[in-house]
This record gives C-alpha cells, sequence and structure tokens, in this order.
C-alpha cells in the first residue's frame, strides 16, 4: 500500500496550506515568500518517506500494522482515520504511535520515546496512508471511547496554569480569528487540526505531531504540561479530532503550519 500524495491544488481546498487573510497580514514579505515555496515543497515530506522506511525496515511495513491492528490492508487508510482509538489488547485509547510502540515490545526491539524524531517520522507516514479519508472516530463505539471523549472536552475546556487559561479560552468559535503575538487563533474544528497534524512547522523547522504542538501551546500559556500519550493528552486528541471530523475535514497529512 502506498501513502496518497495530494496534489497541490486540492491541499489548497482542503485549507491545509492556505494562507488567510488575516494571516497574510500578520506575515511579513518575506514569511510569506518562504510560505508559498515551502507550499510547492514541504520540508515534512521527507520525514514522513523517512517514515515509510522506518515502518519497513524496524515492524515490518503496513503488512505488519494491519497484522497488529486486525484488519486488512485495504481496510488501513479508514482504520487508521478513526485514531485514538480503543485498542482492546493495549487496554486503553491509545495513538497510532503507540500501537507502534507495542508492536516494538512484542518484536522484541527498542521502544522508542514519544516524543523521538523516528517516532515523529513514522507516525506522519502512517497517518499519511488515510490521506483524503475523512476522520471517523465513532464517539459511542464503547465505554473508553465515550469516557476518552468526556475526558478531553474537560480538558479543553477547564482553565488551568499560571494564566487562569483552558485551549477554549483561545480557540473558542468567539475568538478564533484574533490575532495573538502576530499571529492568528485559529478555530481548531474548522482548520482541521485534527486532520493536518503531523505537520511541518516553519517557525521550529521541524516535523511536529499534534500532541506536542498541543505542549508547546500549553507551555505558551504557562500551563503544566500534559505528558505525550497519556490518559488526559490522547482523550485531547479525540476532542480536537472529533471536532476537525464534525467540521468534514479530510486528512492531508503532512500539514504546513507557521
Amino acid at each position: 500500500m502506498k501513502r496518497a500524495i495530494l496534489p497541490l491544488a486540492l491541499l489548497v481546498t482542503m485549507g491545509t496550506v492556505t494562507v488567510s487573510a488575516s494571516e497574510q497580514f500578520s506575515m511579513s514579505d518575506v514569511d510569506r515568500a518562504m510560505y508559498k515555496e515551502m507550499l510547492e515543497n514541504n520540508p515534512a515530506d521527507m520525514y514522513v518517506e523517512e517514515g515509510g522506511e522506518l515502518l519497513e525496515s524496524e515492524l515490518g511495513g503496513e503488512t505488519a500494522l494491519a497484522k497488529f491492528l486486525e484488519v486488512s490492508e485495504d481496510e488501513l487508510p479508514k482504520h487508521i482515520a478513526g485514531f485514538p482509538r480503543y485498542i482492546q489488547k493495549l487496554g486503553n485509547v491509545v495513538g497510532i504511535d503507540q500501537v507502534m510502540q507495542a508492536m516494538q515490545v512484542e518484536q522484541g526491539k527498542e521502544k522508542w520515546e514519544l516524543k523521538d524524531e523516528r517516532m515523529f517520522s513514522m507516525l506522519a507516514y502512517v497517518k499519511s496512508l488515510a490521506n483524503g479519508e475523512h476522520l471517523n472516530i465513532d464517539i459511542h463505539a464503547d465505554e473508553h471511547i465515550k469516557e476518552a471523549y468526556a475526558l478531553g472536552k474537560v480538558t479543553y475546556e477547564t482553565p488551568r496554569g499560571g494564566r487562569g487559561l483552558s485551549c477554549k479560552s483561545c480557540h473558542g468559535a468567539d475568538v478564533a480569528g484574533q490575532i495573538l503575538r502576530t499571529q492568528p487563533i485559529p478555530d481548531l474544528g474548522a482548520d482541521g487540526s485534527g486532520a493536518t497534524w503531523p505537520a511541518y512547522r516553519m517557525t521550529k523547522s521541524s516535523l511536529r505531531t499534534l500532541q506536542r504542538r498541543f505542549q508547546g501551546c500549553m507551555n505558551n500559556a504557562l500551563m503544566e504540561g500534559i505528558p505525550l500519550g497519556s490518559k488526559e493528552m490522547n482523550a485531547l486528541e479525540v476532542y480536537i479530532s472529533k471536532m476537525a471530523q464534525d467540521s468534514k475535514q479530510p486528512i492531508a497529512i503532512p500539514g504546513l503550519k507557521r
């Protein structure tokens, strides 16, 4: 199975790499020129290709992944579009990267940390297999995913940290679009955040995952960071991804973010 490589015109249509009027206002001429260049040659593509090679050499490729998930290779893209999801053999609602960690353990390999750049690349590749699909997280599938969604909502809406902010404080529909530190604040649903990460961040010059971006945002808001892959962090990803799903945002990875 090969990942779907989406043409630039389709990516622009889906909003993954578009620049809104507010972003154009907030970006310098140099930034705009760099952004335009990266639209045609996303630096994250090389990380995604590396991730495909790592998946093959480290774990046995898509065939082994499908077998671990107990689905056919043909079903794999739609199944990937339903993550985070409850995996019975792991006993938790998990992300795809945690599935790959479990595969490493099962195969007697070294378990890479979730913050390992190799895991970022492998995650980006696997999620890109679902490019063009729509997220299909079923929050009513079982009690575990119901609880995760509810916890994600609480995590999103509860003020925390030195500034007394919640995720909703900056990303609620009534706030989104305003400029903060020269950047427009995105509506995480309409922006399709759950469908467009991992992505290349221009300001960090590196590939980042959605959960790693959450941590950066929490740090900026003076909140205590939530560990990658924790129950709370996975729940937050479920909630944010359901937002993108409700706004019918298709998966388009790797994304390109400022």
